[in-house]
């Protein structure tokens, strides 16, 4: 076994002592996963999520990820491509009890293909969705240039790191703007092909309150904490008149508001495992299509 030898420091360390780090050591799904749930730990996932390890085992030595929002039977071919043997999604492909495997739905279908081709597969959803740092809400408040951040609805008496956790996100811009340019200029930042909004009852927009995917319950908080904006996905046609002329509410889509969250898990794996190959998925996941 190679071994690598470094003299130490440390001002109150012997002089003469060595440090032996092993270079070989052996990579398992187990150790992405832990340092995965130092940022966002599966216990703040909600009651109704289905955040892990879906498929394969924790003492699976793992060759190389790929991260991806779904899992898809065509991310599991990219996966078997690159030769990754785990794939990090943010949406887990399982959220109930599956009593068949015969592959009628595209659910079946996935876990029947991971398990053949022996891909695990790990889900880290509102649990990231829910911290503060590192998680999905703030890296859409980075891309869209929010400052002074803080959690939308904070969940009571829980924290991590001294954090607060809970849902969504709320903000400023470093100044005021006019609220179509801002529009405009979150097009872009965030790649969007379409936003649905409500009536631009605000010239400009400062406070900006944010929340990835499907995020509508959180509509009447923003409105009581000032926000002029509230940005986040999946609204229906009678929702939208739920603005009341108190608020713009811009409607991204689920795909586009969650995007950059691949982005967001190849940064806090590469921070830790620097020499450890993460891919991020070239497959567009998103069922919606664009005319």
């Amino acid at each position: 076994m190679q071994k690598i030898k470094h003299r130490l420091v440390d001002p109150f360390a012997l002089i003469n002592s060595f440090i032996f780090v092993d270079v070989n050591k052996i990579m398992r799904f187990k150790d992405i996963i832990d340092h995965l749930h130092t940022v966002a730990p599966n216990h703040l996932q909600e009651n109704y999520d289905n955040a892990g390890l879906i498929v394969g085992s924790m003492d699976t030595e793992v060759q190389s990820v790929l991260i991806c929002l779904d899992v898809t039977e065509a991310v599991l071919e990219e996966a078997k491509k690159l030769a990754c043997n785990l794939v990090i999604a943010h949406h887990p492909i399982v959220f109930r009890g599956l009593k068949r495997f015969n592959g009628t739905s595209y659910v079946e279908r996935v876990v029947m293909k991971a398990i053949k081709e022996d891909i695990g597969i790990f889900a880290i959803h509102t649990n990231l969705d829910n911290v503060f740092y590192q998680g999905v809400n703030a890296k859409i408040a980075d891309k869209i240039g929010l400052e002074k951040t803080s959690i939308l609805l904070p969940k009571e008496n829980v924290h991590h790191n001294d954090e607060l956790v809970g849902a969504g996100m709320i903000g400023y811009l470093p100044e005021p703007m006019e609220s179509m340019l801002f529009l405009e200029s979150m097009k872009s930042s965030m790649n969007i092909n379409s936003i649905k909004y409500t009536t631009l009852v605000h010239k400009t927009i400062h406070k900006v309150a944010v929340c990835g995917g499907s995020g509508g319950f959180l509509l009447s908080k923003a409105k009581r904490e000032g926000a002029q904006i509230f940005i986040t996905a999946d609204y229906k046609y009678h929702e939208f008149f739920d603005a009341n002329d108190e608020i713009i509410i811009a409607d991204i889509g689920h795909y586009e508001s969650e995007q950059f969250t691949i982005e967001l898990l190849h940064e806090i794996i590469s921070q830790k495992f620097s020499n450890f190959a993460a891919h991020c998925t070239k497959i567009v996941t998103n069922p919606v299509k664009y005319l």
